[in-house]
Order: C-alpha cells, then structure tokens, then sequence
C-alpha cells in the first residue's frame, strides 16, 4: 500500500518552518504532496503561480515531495489525490487545540484519513508566515525565518525605502 501524505497551507510565503515539516514528512512517507489552499475569499501576497514557483525551487532537492493545488474542503482533496495522512506542524499548545479540532471533523468527514502532528524544531516555533511578511513589511531581515528565495522575493515586494 502506498502511502501518500498530504501537508497542505497557503505558504504565503513558506517559510523555513514549512520546509523543515516537508523534508521530515518526506522522510517519514512515500510521497508528500505540498497543497496549496487557494481560497477565494483571501488576498494573499503572493500570487498562486509566485507561491509555486517559490516552493518548487526549496522542494526541488526532495524526489518524492510535489506540490499541487487545492480548494474546498481538505479532506475531499485527500480523497480526490488517494492521500490517506494529512500532515500537520505543531508550533504551541494553542495549535494543538485548533488542529486537533480540524483533525477531529476530518475523522468524522472520513475515517480512513489520518492526521499526523509534527511538533516544529524549537528554533522554528515561533517562525509563522504572517511574522514573516509583518518584519519584511517593514524593511527587516527575515533570512533566518525563510529561504534566500524567499528573502529576494519579499524585498520585491517591500522594497526599501529611500534613506
């Protein structure tokens, strides 16, 4: 039986936090399918195709690591694809609470698909993709929170302003 792992998020943008989750669960699984939630009410700052291309090029060095795109209810895109785990990273406790919650409905939504938790490396656990854009936002450094493709994107988007 082949197992087919789902670790899914917006990844606006990823950060190292999203990366160290992908690269454990790549070890931990057959393959991993990064999704992409596309929702059509949010405004990300990076567009969909930025977000691919972003996390293909710090995927790339992860044979059994692909990424694809989804909306509507997880759980229907993990049977759509044949995932039977929905991976999932842990940075707190008030984590836990609401992820344990989602991984409830998806149990009663479908039984046959699990939900493992990946507590995050305690030097990522207070790194979020919000954090991230917020300190970029205003011209800081956020090389030790994203990859350098990553840090070049975010200063296209908030390039610094004039001295």
């Amino acid at each position: 039986m082949s197992s087919v792992a789902v670790y899914a998020g917006s990844f606006d943008p990823v950060t190292l936090g999203h990366l160290d989750l992908v690269e454990r669960a790549a070890k931990l699984f057959e393959e991993v399918v990064v999704a992409i939630g596309v929702h059509p009410t949010r405004h990300p700052l990076f567009t969909f195709d930025e977000r691919l291309a972003l996390l293909e090029e710090v995927i790339r060095p992860l044979p059994n690591v692909r990424i694809d795109r989804f909306d509507g209810l997880l759980i229907h895109y993990c049977n759509k694809i044949g995932a039977r785990v929905i991976v999932r990273g842990l940075r707190a406790a008030t984590d836990f609470e609401y992820e344990l919650q989602i991984a409830h409905a998806n149990a009663d939504m479908d039984p046959t698909v699990d939900t493992v938790f990946l507590p995050t490396r305690a030097n990522y656990g207070f790194i979020s993709a919000s954090l991230v854009r917020e300190i970029a936002s205003h011209g800081g450094n956020v090389s030790h929170y994203a990859p350098d493709n990553v840090c070049r994107a975010l200063r296209k988007k908030f390039p610094a302003p004039p001295p």
